[in-house]
């Protein structure tokens, strides 16, 4: 079996320090083999961090980013497709008819997105769409 971390929206070090000390205590290298991490990474730190748990890292720009990652990705984990985007692009963020037009553009049997900070895992027509949340616990103010 194939541990995959899923993660977004860390902020470090512009709203948070860090992640968790309980959370990182769970992230032994060498146990992870996949990480999909949905935007806002922020800094080369992060990501050489990151590279420490696990060789194969995927991951998609956030709003506020420059580092030059892409606005959209698609991986093959196992027998799944796996699409990976931010959700700033989204015109209602976290809307579930807007995530299902991008899974079908896509073609992917699970979508992963971020933005909203809000934890999410829902099956809609048969397809999986997660939302990681904040690994950090950064907040965001959403009207």
């Amino acid at each position: 079996a194939k541990l995959v971390l899923v993660l977004g929206d860390l902020h470090i070090p512009h709203r948070r320090s860090g992640l968790p000390v309980k959370f990182k205590k769970l992230l032994v290298p060498g146990k992870i083999q996949h990480i999909l991490c949905a935007g806002n990474l922020c800094t080369k730190k992060s990501y050489d961090y990151l590279r420490t748990l696990a060789g194969d890292i995927c991951l998609v720009r956030g709003d506020p980013e420059s580092l030059s990652y892409p606005e959209e990705k698609v991986v093959t984990v196992g027998q799944f497709r796996i699409g990976l985007i931010h959700g700033h692009q989204l015109i209602s963020w976290g809307n579930v008819d807007s995530l299902a037009i991008l899974q079908r553009q896509l073609d992917v049997d699970i979508l992963i997105s971020g933005h909203t900070h809000r934890f999410e895992a829902f099956e809609h027509e048969h397809k999986l769409y997660i939302n990681p949340g904040s690994a950090t616990g950064a907040y965001r103010v959403l009207e």
